[in-house]
């Protein structure tokens, strides 16, 4: 199998602080993950001001104030902090992206050359969004939380009629609810994207713990996105259904492991390291008791036992009525 894109989605996270933002960029590079994500917008251009928070994040900040506004205002980066990261992650040797939520974002996030796009999955129906990142044309990854099969089929329609190719889409597979309940992941639905657009498939999770992203690798996703935190307890709308630095390390240290497991060419076969436990596993016909030369081979007077390196028990039948040509301790391999 080829190697899984983990991306650790940081992406608000950081509370606004440049210094926890490095913080989340050195877990990151200890976790061994492919990209760190962050988020860019500005708060004017991606809500009004009258926009109330979705149940989740006031459920997870946890705040009598309502207003995605004022919400977000507070998670802004500016283009000088993130200069300070791209250097950052550039000097400890991770890769820096990040998604747009605007216009001018995009505008900016295309000034920085970094070749690789996240469509968020509240971007799906925003088609002069859409729109102007096809028209870059570079890889672009599309989350589809919130959709029905004809909602990713309009979103894919107007990234190819703007100008992306189909060799530069991925689709994530992705339910928007923070977290998600395990009984609403729906792992297959990335089969069905994968045969109705014939692109590279992924998965976007939300859920608790590692388990989901891991079975999503074994079912064939290319990329996996995972939101992470310093810490759970944190005020802010995504920390709790993230993980944290030791579980992400874990996550990435299991899909490697999948990996490896779900590799190979699909035949069956003996493997090289297997190999050399056949005779000590297998049986073979020996005989159950003391055997004169002469006497014939019969139920009574065989058995089947360890080690694998006589005559295999599947010849069982052809051996039963041979004579045998010499003497046979109890125990001894049979020969013929």
């Amino acid at each position: 199998m080829s190697h899984t894109l983990i991306i650790a989605e940081a992406g608000v996270n950081h509370n606004g602080s440049i210094e926890m933002a490095k913080q989340l960029v050195e877990k990151a590079v200890e976790a061994g993950v492919d990209y760190i994500k962050f988020q860019t917008f500005k708060a004017s251009k991606l809500v009004t001001k009258s926009a109330k928070q979705a149940e989740y994040q006031q459920r997870n900040i946890g705040s009598q104030e309502n207003s995605q506004y004022q919400m977000l205002k507070k998670l802004e980066l500016s283009p000088e902090e993130h200069q300070i990261l791209i250097d950052y992650c550039h000097q400890l040797g991770i890769k820096f992206f990040s998604t747009a939520f605007d216009f001018d974002s995009i505008e900016y996030l295309h000034s920085l050359d970094l070749g690789l796009w996240k469509i968020p999955s509240g971007e799906v129906t925003n088609y002069p969004f859409l729109k102007r990142i096809a028209a870059y044309n570079e890889k672009t990854i599309l989350s589809t939380g919130m959709c029905d099969m004809q909602d990713v089929r309009n979103a894919v329609e107007a990234l190819y009629k703007n100008g992306l190719s189909k060799e530069n889409l991925i689709l994530l597979h992705c339910n928007t609810e923070y977290p998600t309940p395990f009984e609403d992941v729906n792992l297959k639905s990335m089969d069905a994207l994968r045969k109705e657009f014939g692109v590279e498939v992924g998965y976007s999770d939300h859920t608790k713990g590692i388990e989901v992203p891991i079975a999503a690798v074994a079912l064939g996703a290319t990329v996996i996105e995972k939101h992470f935190t310093l810490d759970r307890t944190l005020p802010g709308p995504d920390h709790k259904a993230s993980l944290e630095p030791d579980e992400l390390k874990a996550m990435v240290s299991a899909i490697r492991n999948i990996e490896k497991a779900v590799g190979g060419d699909g035949t069956k076969h003996v493997s090289e390291s297997e190999r050399k436990n056949i005779a000590i596993a297998r049986k073979s016909i020996v005989a159950a008791c003391d055997i004169k030369a002469g006497e014939v081979f019969t139920e009574d007077n065989l058995t089947v036992k360890r080690p694998g390196s006589g005559i295999s028990p599947m010849r069982w039948e052809e051996v039963l009525g041979m004579k045998a040509k010499r003497d046979f301790a109890e125990d001894e391999l049979i020969e013929i």
